[in-house]
């Protein structure tokens, strides 16, 4: 059963990740692998049994997103009205009060999420045809913060990046093992990066399609029509 082999795998990682320790300017750390681990676990079960034929690959947690409510990309009405997602999410353990963890009653949209999954929403209208070859998975499951701002694993230190890095290709090996997907597409160059690395050797061909962030200026300029085409031109998705 490969959801049971995705949430094996999501536990292995949690722990491996809260055992690790960062200096500053890293304030906070948060982890919703644990304090949104029912919600997580929900997603995997219910979205990750079967093979798929295309992972797309997230960087880390966003503060409005994956953050409060554990599903990568979560954006909150989506993950709530489109995926069917719903519970109680717990606490960090060291709350940052400028990124306050409020669950599903999180008012601010992760607007990275909202074009994310909009997109799969528009295009495969159920998330039964979505995930029926598709699934959204993040490389690092933790999110930095320096007080008010967010940090992303990429901008930090090397020492601290090698043990947190180690623990993120093993988990994505995991994931691809059991999913076995034919493509894996990182959402931005890192993501991108990230996989070449971990997945070398294993039968699986790599892409990426443009990150949704709102700091990328490209991505403000319609970025599903850009990811579409990418996916496109890759053989991944037929032109409409």
């Amino acid at each position: 059963m490969t959801a049971a082999s995705l949430v094996n795998a999501a536990r292995t990682l949690s722990e491996q990740v809260d055992s690790l320790h960062f200096a500053p300017p890293v304030s906070h750390v948060y982890n919703p692998l644990g304090y949104a681990w029912d919600i997580h676990r929900a997603y995997l079960e219910r979205y990750g049994e079967g093979r798929k034929r295309v992972i797309f690959l997230g960087m880390n947690p966003g503060p409005f997103g994956m953050a409060q409510i554990g599903v990568p990309f979560g954006e909150i009405a989506t993950a709530r009205d489109w995926l069917g997602l719903a519970g109680a999410v717990g606490q960090p353990a060291q709350v940052n009060p400028k990124r306050p963890v409020e669950g599903f009653d999180c008012a601010r949209s992760e607007v990275s999420g909202q074009r994310l999954w909009g997109l799969f929403r528009s295009r495969f209208n159920t998330p039964a045809a979505f995930f029926a070859d598709h699934f959204v998975v993040n490389y690092c499951p933790l999110a930095f913060f320096d007080h008010g701002r967010n940090l992303t694993p990429d901008k930090l230190p090397a020492g601290e990046q090698r043990p947190l890095l180690a623990a993120c290709d093993a988990h994505l090996r995991a994931v691809t093992q059991a999913l076995e997907p034919e493509w894996v597409i990182g959402v931005g160059a890192w993501a991108e990066k990230r996989a070449a690395e971990a997945l070398a050797g294993l039968p699986v061909k790599l892409g990426r399609i443009l990150h949704p962030s709102p700091a990328s200026p490209a991505a403000n300029r319609g970025w599903a029509e850009a990811a579409t085409r990418q996916l496109e031109q890759l053989g991944i998705w037929s032109a409409a």
